[in-house]
This record gives C-alpha cells, structure tokens and sequence, in this order.
C-alpha cells in the first residue's frame, strides 16, 4: 500500500497547501501595516500571494500541458513579487526582522514546490 494520497483536485497539491498557508501568513501579516498603505502595498502584495495559489489551481484544472506549465510559471512570478514586496516592508519598517526571517523561508519552500510542479509537468509532456 502507498504513503501517497490520490490527488483529485488541486487542494490536494501539497505546493497548493503551502501557497494557502502563505496566503493566510501575508493576509495577517499586513493588518497591522498603516491604513495609509491600503491601496498600495497591502493591496499589491495580498493580490500577488492569492495569485500564486490561483494560478496553481487553474493550471491544474488546465487540459493541456503546455497551458498547466503556463499558469505555473505566473504561480512562480507572483510568488517573487510577494518576496520583493517582503525586503520592501522589511525595510520600510512594517515588519521586523524576525517576522520577516520566519515568512521569508516559507516563500522558498513554496518556490521549491513551484518548481517541481513545472518540472514534474515537462516530464509528462516528454512522456507523450
């Protein structure tokens, strides 16, 4: 019998479940941010951690290959615009060095998990 569970939706992705994770980090995270920044950086860096997790989500819903590689290459950019947007408040002074040292690992492991997806992905179209 296999340790693996059976993925039948992209909730069961494990990159998927680290990206939520994110998702729920950044949004508690910029509540104590100043109200000025609402429609700057707050709104900007909690519109690119939900875009990591949704384009994960309709690249695995995507038919074709080529389109799931696609929307996982944008899941991978947004994610590096949440972690410029991280040594921006850094050094702003909306967070401290510690938060930043606890969040700033997360985005490289779900990096990491990007990037097997989009390689895990090529090795299926090499297959066909």
């Amino acid at each position: 019998m296999s340790d693996y569970k059976k993925i039948n939706n992209f909730s069961d992705l494990i990159v998927w479940q680290k990206g939520h994770k994110l998702v729920l980090v950044i949004y508690q995270l910029t509540k104590s941010f100043p109200s000025e920044e609402k429609f700057g950086i707050i709104s900007q860096i909690q519109r690119a951690v939900t875009s990591i997790t949704a384009n994960i989500a309709e690249g695995y819903e995507r038919y074709y290959f080529k389109d799931k590689i696609r929307f996982y290459y944008n899941s991978r950019a947004s994610l590096a615009e949440v972690q410029n947007f991280l040594f921006i408040v850094k050094d702003l002074g909306f967070i401290q060095e510690n938060d930043f040292d606890d969040i700033f690992p997360q985005t490289t492991e779900v990096a990491k998990l990007i990037n097997g997806l989009i390689k895990s992905t090529e090795n299926q179209i090499s297959v066909k």
